[in-house]
């Protein structure tokens, strides 16, 4: 079988840039003094910010940046502003790591302003700040830029919530690319995601939850999927950039054979995958289908049924209860994608399409 993998107590994917945004970002880096910077080798520069948002304690974004000049074992810590400097994204989560290759990706909760500080190993973030703290002892730089004043990605609405549309590329499941023309809201209020084959890769569609909902009932009503190529996925997932050590908080609803015609179309998983029993395999029949992911304290209880879920009684296709490995809630979203699975047989069709008709929340 073959899967790629994929989201406490709150205090409060990468796309191009806007020349506003840019221009924030050299302004952040700018704070630091000039005498500073001469003798401070250590940059920091936001390539992705969030939109300004003073009461945006319940919504949150991907905010994304360089750090160069740093030494391995440095770390970045993130801060909103909204009325005083918050920690991000979690209190009891505040550090984010620097990649290999010089960035940084995690959640936030909104602000009007967003700060990055490079520290040294042992530095004990506060959970809250009046003002930000100088450079200086275990602080080796710090840059401030001002929110946007849009969010950095297109969103669309489904269902009473604000859904963020993925426009930068992923290698989940191999080299793909994303376009956020191919996820919409028709007249009935349905979310269309579709994945076309372009000149050199397949262009996908992703949307994800501006907001994290925690523990709960999030249930899917999907339109046939028994079209799909052995080679393509839908996903229906929680995921957290903040969760790594939780396997990102990832729990999957997946339809798709992997690229393998004989293998079963549908499975539940509680990330890492590669644990055999966090993984359960299902047939998923024809016809309209509803997937449910019931999330409580150490227990995962997935169901898929027929129909919708207005049927008292309804007809039950697989159910799964994992209680080993479940994550905690953190500032995780929902997420569903649609993307060509690089393995396997070859996809025929130039174009796929998966239609959600429904997604429900119930606490």
């Amino acid at each position: 079988m073959r899967l790629p993998s994929a989201s406490s107590t709150s205090l409060f994917e990468r796309d191009n840039p806007s020349r506003r945004d840019v221009l924030a970002a050299a302004s952040g880096v700018a704070l630091a003094s000039c005498s500073s910077r001469r003798a401070n080798p250590v940059s920091i520069e936001f390539t992705r910010i969030p939109k300004a948002d003073p009461a945006g304690q319940e919504s949150n974004d991907i905010i994304e940046g360089l750090v160069k000049g740093n030494k391995p074992e440095q770390l970045l810590v993130l801060y909103a502003h909204s009325g005083k400097w918050w920690v991000q994204p979690l209190k009891n989560q505040p550090f984010t790591k620097i990649q290999a290759n010089s960035k940084f990706t995690n959640a936030t909760h909104l602000g009007t302003e967003y700060a990055a500080l490079v520290v040294n190993p042992g530095y004990r973030p506060p959970a809250t700040l009046d003002e930000l703290p100088k450079e200086g002892d275990d602080i080796v730089a710090i840059a401030v830029v001002p929110g946007g004043s849009k969010p950095p990605s297109a969103t669309v609405s489904f269902r009473g919530y604000e859904w963020r549309v993925r426009s930068a590329p992923s290698s989940r499941g191999g080299p793909n690319l994303y376009d956020a023309s191919n996820a919409w809201v028709d007249e009935t209020g349905s979310m269309h995601l579709r994945a076309t084959q372009g000149e050199k890769t397949w262009i996908c569609s992703e949307v994800s939850l501006t907001r994290s909902l925690g523990y709960g009932t999030y249930r899917f009503v999907v339109r046939d999927i028994s079209h799909l190529e052995p080679g393509m996925v839908f996903g229906m997932f929680t995921w957290d950039y903040a969760g790594g050590e939780q396997g990102n908080r990832e729990m999957d609803i997946e339809i798709s054979r992997w690229g393998d015609p004989a293998s079963k179309n549908a499975q539940y998983v509680v990330q890492p995958f590669y644990v055999a029993a966090n993984v359960s395999r299902f047939s998923a029949p024809e016809g309209r289908l509803t997937h449910e992911l019931r999330w409580e304290a150490g227990r995962a209880t997935f169901r898929t049924y027929r129909g919708d879920n207005k049927a008292e009684r309804p007809s039950i296709v697989s159910e799964r209860v994992f209680t080993s490995g479940v994550p905690g809630p953190g500032i995780e979203s929902v997420r569903m994608n649609h993307y060509r699975f690089h393995g396997g047989l070859e996809v025929k069709a130039k174009s796929s399409e998966v239609v959600v008709e429904q997604f429900e929340y119930l606490p």
